[in-house]
């Protein structure tokens, strides 16, 4: 079975990602982490995969690390959830506070991820709790990775006249102090990068 795919990302939409690989166009299913992660339309990146099988549907799952791919797997492991769930719940809450409320036992954060509710939060505590670690599940995030899951936003602030190090340095800040509050991290991609934007005007401004 495929392990990962190496291509051009021909296109880049909520929750899925078109990779060609020597003429073969792919339509991957991703979770919003990966998709932030993934370099623009037109570049070369590699996505690891996962085939999902049934008698009626082949379904292609892409993620931008091995990492990722585990925890989606983790989360296949709890009952209910499938592979659909598990990536609705990879693309609303970020990887590390999933891992740190289930290593902790928090159920409120869990329950606040849309999609969960309190009988999926506590199958996934029974099932995973105590069993992920942060060193063996979260690959280190570098400032450049960080800021790639708002180039957007970036690139958006560098048009209207802005130093681009200085959009960069502000948006850095901001979302480190943002990853912080838990209705953030619940929000989609564009509430995220909405906000993310906004607080960023503020701060060039001053």
């Amino acid at each position: 079975m495929f392990n990962s795919l190496v291509g051009t990302i021909t296109g880049k939409f909520p929750n899925i990602v078109y990779l060609d690989t020597h003429g073969i166009e792919w339509d991957i299913a991703v979770p919003d982490s990966t998709l932030d992660a993934l370099p623009p339309v037109g570049q070369t990146a590699r996505v690891y995969t996962w085939m999902y099988v049934r008698e009626d549907m082949l379904k292609l799952y892409g993620f931008a690390s091995v990492k990722e791919r585990d925890l989606f797997f983790d989360l296949l492991k709890v009952d209910g959830v499938g592979a659909k769930g598990a990536l609705k719940i990879l693309s609303n809450i970020e990887a590390t506070q999933l891992v740190q409320a289930l290593d902790s036992g928090d159920v409120a954060i869990l329950e606040k991820v849309p999609g969960v509710g309190k009988k999926t939060a506590a199958k996934m505590m029974l099932a995973l709790k105590g069993k992920l670690t942060l060193e063996d599940t979260i690959p280190s995030v570098s400032r450049s990775q960080k800021n790639n899951a708002f180039a957007d936003v970036i690139t958006s602030l560098a048009n209207m006249g802005y130093d681009r190090r200085d959009c960069e340095q502000a948006v850095d800040t901001i979302v480190a102090t943002l990853l912080k509050d838990e209705s953030f991290v619940a929000k989609n991609r564009e509430g995220k990068e909405e906000e993310v934007f906004r607080c960023a005007l503020v701060e060039l401004a001053r």
